[in-house]
């Protein structure tokens, strides 16, 4: 059986000398797919005492934290879900403030969460609250005091609600069984030192919170004047799956024999074949019931034991019943239990977009800015859910009757919230087709939208030339040393009538180094809509030889020629 992510949870927090205590914690560990897709989260904050009411912004940050986190979309990344909610945090916080005109009852408080998920130890943090991370006898923090001296006395250099942009700290250590981890605010750090806390946490048995509350106890005994927190985090169990495990999970339901016209699986009736070959198998079908028409998908038998190919088709059904969007194809939960391993897509009836270019060998620009703006809208959608598709190629991007772009096959999707489940599934092949693949996965590099942007920028200049943009040899490769390997060739060399600007777009977005292209890909469709008058300049001040390389070199040799003619003469 798959281990699963394990945790436990002990603390304490007293008002101390006090009169209100401004400190607050909360914890939690899901149940079911949650505790893989979020893990396990602490948060502990530090109402600042200059603010009387502070205990309102500590309370509202951890009880939200928890709450808001927890409902992040299952897609996010650990700190792209953590950023967003303490944003809003930060931002509601703020607001209150600013309706108090700078009172003295104004809401402040320091922040620190951890985020266990898979064997990852997620660290965020702001203010002088401490996390620290315990490994044997080893204690490490992992957080630094933002703080700031002034007069003999310190004050916070960053708090939740003390302006309207939290800067957070972000960190992340890999975990091992047996590690803990401890949060604690000021007043107990303030006056215990890392050897005691060392100490005190490594002797720690089952009962977490009578070590928390022992550690509140001495720093009390030893003169803390402040409110006193402390939260421990035992980490029991990680999810850690072995090979075997990962193979019978992908194949708990068997592959579905070849089906033809009239034959029925689990309710559906197969009206037609659509595709069949050596991957998978796509048929029309109906179900029985609603009379619902469906593409139905299955793996071809030839890839039974190939665990990642059978991980990318359970992630392309995944995704695509949490991306709700017209140009994304759906898929759908089965009306019933399924016994084969399949999914039900949308069916589109239309052509691909490799078909299309060979039906418009020179279409007008106008016809593929409409194919990249729907194309880039569906994209937009993936980078809103914290996916990037990573297999951009005409023949996964669809054209309906109505002219509607539909992107097809998520089998390689990099979906941000399960690549952070440590998985033994060797995911290092560069991903993508060969001629649309990014060049930062030959580098061994992870990808981002600027992957989906150059596929698509690739597919564009192939709509427009009928070519592709870097020479062959260079793009089929499976690896790269440097980005100057790849070698592009100008599209107006191609098709002359194209206009300079729309050259420097396709270029810019065109660069093999992902941080030369743009940095949106609204920016791309601008420049490739409305004429952009500095990317027209940057073409037209570039040397003759990198305008017209071959024009330099056909005039080169025309002199060469020349003067062997003319020395032959002599």
């Amino acid at each position: 059986m798959r281990t699963q992510l394990e945790v436990r949870f002990g603390g304490h927090s007293i008002a101390g000398l006090k009169a209100v205590n401004q400190d607050a914690f909360a914890a939690h560990l899901p149940d079911g797919a949650d505790r893989d897709l979020k893990g396990a989260a602490a948060v502990i904050c530090d109402g600042v005492s200059s603010a009387a009411d502070s205990e309102i912004a500590s309370q509202t940050a951890v009880t939200g934290f928890i709450n808001d986190y927890f409902s992040t979309p299952p897609t996010w990344s650990v700190r792209k879900a953590a950023s967003q909610v303490m944003s809003g945090l930060n931002a509601w916080i703020h607001r209150q403030n600013a309706a108090r005109h700078g009172t003295r009852d104004s809401l402040l408080t320091t922040f620190s969460a951890a985020v266990v998920k898979s064997n990852t130890l997620h660290v965020f943090h702001a203010g002088d609250s401490r996390i620290w991370h315990l490994r044997g006898s080893q204690l490490e923090c992992l957080t630094r005091d933002h703080v700031i001296s002034e007069g003999g006395r310190e004050f916070l250099a960053r708090a939740l609600g003390a302006d309207s942009h939290l800067e957070v700290d972000y960190a992340k250590r890999e975990l091992e069984v047996g590690d803990r981890i401890l949060l604690t605010t000021d007043g107990v750090h303030g006056v215990l030192d890392s050897r005691r806390i060392r100490q005190m946490l490594g002797e720690a048995g089952d009962d977490l919170e009578a070590t928390a509350r022992q550690l509140v106890d001495e720093a009390l005994a030893a003169g803390s004047d402040d409110n006193l927190s402390a939260l421990i985090v035992a980490v029991d169990a990680l999810p850690l799956e072995t090979l075997d495990e990962t193979h019978r999970r992908l194949t708990q339901r068997p592959i579905p024999p070849v089906l033809v016209a009239g034959n029925s699986i689990d309710g559906f009736e197969v009206l037609d074949v659509i595709f069949s070959g050596t991957r998978s198998h796509m048929y029309l079908v109906k179900d029985s019931d609603s009379g619902q028409r469906y593409v139905l998908k299955a793996p071809s038998q030839n890839f039974a034991e190939d665990a990642v190919y059978l991980d990318g088709f359970i992630r392309e059904e995944w995704v695509g019943q949490r991306i709700d969007h017209p140009s994304v194809m759906k898929t759908y939960r089965s009306p019933r239990e399924k016994h084969f391993m399949y999914y039900l897509g949308e069916h589109i009836e239309g052509m691909n977009l490799r078909e299309w270019m060979q039906d418009h060998p020179a279409p007008p620009l106008d016809a593929v800015r409409d194919i990249v703006r729907q194309t880039i809208a569906g994209l937009r959608a993936f980078q809103r859910a914290d996916m990037v598709h990573q297999d951009l190629k005409p023949e996964n991007i669809m054209i309906n009757r109505d002219g509607r772009v539909k992107i097809l096959d998520f089998g390689t999707v990099m979906i941000a919230g399960t690549d952070e489940i440590a998985s033994p599934l060797d995911k290092s092949v560069p991903q993508g087709s060969v001629n649309y693949v990014a060049p930062e996965y030959l580098m061994g590099e992870p990808g981002s939208f600027r992957a989906d942007l150059f596929s698509l920028a690739v597919i564009v200049y192939e709509m427009i030339t009928g070519e592709l943009p870097f020479a062959e040899p260079a793009v089929k490769r499976v690896s790269l040393t440097t980005y100057s390997e790849l070698d592009y060739i100008p599209a107006r060399h191609r098709r002359h009538d194209l206009p300079l600007w729309i050259e420097g777009c396709l270029r810019k977005a065109l660069q093999p180094n992902p941080r030369l292209r743009y940095d949106a890909f609204s920016e791309f469709l601008q420049d490739f809509t409305v004429p952009n008058p500095h990317l027209e300049a940057g073409i037209q001040r570039q040397p003759l030889l990198q305008k017209n390389p071959i024009a330099v070199w056909q005039v080169l040799c025309a002199i060469l020629f020349l003067l062997n003619l003319w020395q032959l003469a002599r």
